[in-house]
């Protein structure tokens, strides 16, 4: 939650969540202090760092350029076929994947009306049409997340698309709330994916210290027999 262009703070935050036991790190790269700082920042953090970048298809580039484990992009909104095309194409020659985020807040206006009638349904449509984009300029190596922060829609929406696409899927239940209610409410739609089966990386995301998302999430992990680390 640091200003990523404010490498001291970021890195000490890295710390923080490395400690409470996250084994990957995203940073907004939303300005140019922001990819200016991205080299020291890959080079000092103890964990994996994700890019998020919206719009500005020249700091994806330069996240790669920084060594960046992940990027996590839309292409939808990074520019023309041909930008699309030159960020995945720096993501193959260095083995990054991208992670394909969409939002309930942020549908496109095309999917305005499928929404209405069919809030998952437009989630899955979404996160469909990305994949292929990407895929159109050759670029398979992606990880999808689905999110809205409406439980119910949660769940329906990944399962639909772990049924019709076989990528990675990144869970979350997005703006989930304060501490205490939006760990009840991220629990409520995640615990039941995971005990499907379904889901490879996770995220609970808290208007708190994000060092107690990852607390929430590994008593989430234990409470299901899944993974242990207290």
């Amino acid at each position: 939650t640091t200003r990523t262009g404010d490498a001291d703070a970021t890195l000490a935050q890295i710390r923080e969540l490395a400690t409470a036991g996250a084994e990957l790190v995203r940073v907004t790269v939303n300005d140019e202090a922001a990819a200016a700082a991205l080299p020291r920042i890959v080079a000092e953090a103890r964990l994996p760092l994700v890019a998020d970048i919206h719009f500005q298809h020249a700091l994806a580039l330069a996240a790669l350029q920084a060594g960046i484990a992940k990027l996590r992009i839309n292409p939808g909104n990074i520019g023309s076929a041909d930008k699309v095309r030159e960020v995945a194409a720096a993501a193959a020659d260095r083995g990054v994947p991208i992670r394909i985020g969409v939002n309930r807040g942020s549908l496109h206006a095309r999917y305005q009306e499928l929404a209405k009638r069919d809030p998952a349904g437009a989630l899955v449509q979404s996160g469909l049409d990305e994949v292929e984009a990407l895929a159109a300029v050759g670029f398979h190596d992606v990880v999808v997340s689905v999110k809205s922060s409406d439980c119910g829609e949660v769940i329906e929406a990944y399962r639909r698309f772990s049924q019709v696409c076989d990528a990675p899927l990144h869970l979350g239940v997005t703006e989930a709330g304060t501490l205490r209610a939006g760990t009840v409410r991220s629990v409520a739609a995640l615990s039941v994916l995971l005990a499907e089966g379904i889901g490879d990386t996770l995220r609970i995301s808290l208007a708190a210290d994000p060092a107690e998302e990852v607390v929430a999430a590994w008593h989430m992990l234990a409470a299901l027999g899944l993974r242990q680390r207290f």
